[in-house]
Parts: C-alpha cells; sequence; structure tokens
C-alpha cells in the first residue's frame, strides 16, 4: 500500500532552499555520524526515534552494519531529524559523493523524490515508500535512479489479528498506532480483518498517539492509551507506533494477568517479557543489504517494489519464547491462513474502509 504525499509543490519551494545549504552540513538538531569504511559509500537517514527504537531504525540499521562487514560497505547515519531538516540530510550525503542514499520512512518520499530528479547520478532509495502526488493529485512514479521499497504490512497484521482474535478472552482487542498516515492505517486494516476472519463478533478499539510525526516517539501517550484500552475490557493490544509503543509495553507489564501485546517491526519479546503474543516483522535489514549489495553488484534499478509474506518481507515471530502463549490449534489455524496469503487465495485489505 502506498500513501499519498499531497502539498507538493509547497514542499518542493521548501526544498530548493535546503539544497542551497546542504553543503553546509545537517543542522536543526541532527545528528550525522562518521562512516564506517569501505568501497561504496551509503548515507542512510533514520526516522523519527533514531538508533535505539528497537524497531523500524534498528532493523534497518542491521542491514546496513551486515552490509559494511560482508560487502565491505561504508555506512553513514543521520539521525534526530525532523521534517524540516531531512530534505537537506538527504541532500548532503548526495553532493558528498554516497553511491546511494537511503531514506526510512515514508516521511523521506517526497525529499527523496525531488532530490532525485536534482542529482540524476545519485541512487536513492525509501523504506516504505508513499507514492508523491502532482498538483491533480495523481501518482508519479519514481524517478529511474529511485528505489520505493513498500511493504504488504496488512498481510502480517492479518495474522496477528487472526491471533488475537483466537487468543482474546473478553472478545475486545486493540491497536495503537503512531501517526495518522496510510502506513499505519494498513496496518490497522490487516488487523482489523484478520481479527474479523476468526471473531466477527469481536470489537477492535482503535487509537492513535497523533498526527503528526511526534506520535511516533511519545511513550507517556503509548502507555496512557493501552491503560485506557486495557482498563475497558481489551485484552489484547497490537501497537504500530514506533517509539510510543515503549508505553504500551510498559502498560502491557502493569495489566493484571490475561492481558497481552503485540509488537511490530523487530521481534520484541524482550519488551514485556511473558505478554508479547507475537510480533509483526518487517525485515528492513533484509531491504537495506540488499539495496546496497545491488548497487555493489551494478545491478540496482529505480522504482515501485512491493514486499510482502511471499517475499519473505514481513512475517510474524513463532519461536521458544512465545510458543507457550499460543496454543497448538490457533498456531495451525494462523499457520493456514498465511499459507492462504501466500497463494493469493486470501486477499488482504490496505485501507480501514475496505475491512468488512
Amino acid at each position: 500500500m502506498t500513501g499519498r504525499l499531497r502539498g507538493a509543490p509547497a514542499r518542493a519551494l521548501a526544498l530548493s532552499a535546503f539544497l542551497a545549504l546542504a553543503a553546509a552540513g545537517c543542522r536543526g538538531g541532527t545528528e550525522a555520524e562518521k562512516g564506517t569504511g569501505g568501497t561504496e559509500k551509503v548515507g542512510i537517514v533514520l526516522s523519527t526515534g533514531g538508533r535505539g527504537d528497537k524497531g523500524f531504525n534498528d532493523a534497518a540499521l542491521a542491514g546496513a552494519a551486515r552490509a559494511a562487514r560482508e560487502l565491505g560497505a561504508d555506512t553513514s547515519v543521520t539521525q534526530n531529524v525532523n521534517d524540516e531538516a531531512r530534505p537537506e540530510a538527504l541532500a548532503r550525503y548526495a553532493e558528498q559523493g554516497s553511491d546511494l542514499v537511503v531514506g526510512i520512512s515514508f516521511m523521506a518520499s517526497q525529499p527523496a523524490f525531488e532530490l532525485s530528479k536534482r542529482y540524476p547520478r545519485a541512487k536513492f532509495a525509501v523504506l516504505d515508500y508513499s507514492a508523491v502526488t502532482d498538483a491533480e493529485g495523481r501518482a508519479q512514479p519514481p524517478p529511474p535512479n529511485l528505489a520505493g521499497v513498500t511493504y504488504r504490512s496488512e498481510e502480517g497484521a492479518f495474522l496477528a489479528g487472526a491471533l488475537a482474535g483466537l487468543r482474546t478472552a473478553t472478545r475486545k482487542v486493540g491497536f495503537i498506532g503512531g501517526m495518522e498516515a496510510p502506513v499505519i492505517r494498513q496496518f490497522e486494516a490487516g488487523y482489523t480483518a484478520g481479527v474479523r476472519e476468526v471473531c466477527p463478533d469481536c470489537v477492535v478499539t482503535v487509537d492513535y498517539a497523533g498526527k503528526t510525526p511526534a506520535a511516533f516517539n511519545d511513550p507517556a501517550r503509548g502507555r496512557a492509551l493501552a491503560l485506557a484500552q486495557y482498563a475497558s475490557g481489551v485484552d489484547v493490544i497490537f501497537h504500530a507506533s514506533g517509539g510510543t509503543g515503549a508505553g504500551v509495553f510498559s502498560a502491557a507489564r502493569e495489566a493484571p494477568p490475561g492481558r497481552w501485546v503485540i509488537g511490530v517491526d523487530v521481534d520484541q519479546s524482550a519488551e514485556a517479557p511473558g505478554r508479547v503474543l507475537t510480533s509483526v516483522t518487517k525485515n528492513l535489514d533484509v531491504s537495506v543489504f540488499g539495496l546496497i549489495r545491488d548497487v555493489k553488484a551494478g545491478t540496482f534499478h529505480g522504482g515501485l517494489v512491493s514486499q510482502g509474506l511471499a517475499d519473505g518481507a514481513v512475517g510474524y515471530v513463532y519461536d521458544a519464547r512465545n510458543k507457550p502463549l499460543i496454543p497448538d490449534s490457533a498456531y495451525y489455524r494462523v499457520e493456514t491462513l498465511r499459507q492462504a496469503i501466500v497463494a493469493g487465495l486470501i486477499k488482504v485489505p490496505k485501507v480501514p474502509a475496505a475491512v468488512r
């Protein structure tokens, strides 16, 4: 699912202003780390929450670290970037001659789109890419030097929803998102559809932490929302909220027995031991490593790339740590649904409005 970013003309003007400052380096509270030393130079601009978010950013960094070890890539990372500074952070790497410039999160889509046209010899990639639209609202294809990687996150979320619907004792489950944005609505849609698949009369409570990128880094808000959901009778909460999820896990640890939480992006079972039913994984490490490998091999291609369960790009965790929490019957039911999605027998909705 690719969301759409509007207001392109205004952002383009802002971008031009930032490009004039690009050579001076990043400002606005950003932190640029030194490269690792190597052949292919790769610049990575992290999303809100930065290094140590135990989720989206850390997954991407794991792929970069692997590329440094196995491919000899020289990876440099910039974090703590706000919306205003993100175009400049990306442009700085292009100005410095990076072989690949990677933006982590959909918020990098618009600036990377514009920059890839301004720097046609540089290669850009955005993970969780959102389609950029023109003044009439029509989606524009990425330039040939920009790889827009999208994830069918709704597929993994569907399996989490099915597990929640099979595990709930109250028939009330919840979803907590970070910023209200299309890529997070994908998780909501898939999760709700999965719950309905196995428990048609279950109630799904949905809350978002906010409407700006700050909603991905507000643990206090996440904790408050989760505690309120648990108090209302919800006994399973799936979060897709970045760093805000730290508060959701805190609430899960505080909640009475029989209250569960589902993690996102990476295995988050350590955040609330004994309370994490599963985690919906988005394997950004594989994506980042693959992009760097393609640049090194000379096989990099721009355009839209969609990855899901069948590609191993998304999934869910089932291992020794959460197996005791999942009855065999529930696991087999979820696995059957996974196979049906991979085979194309189940088409998971990408927007909440499409959930029946």
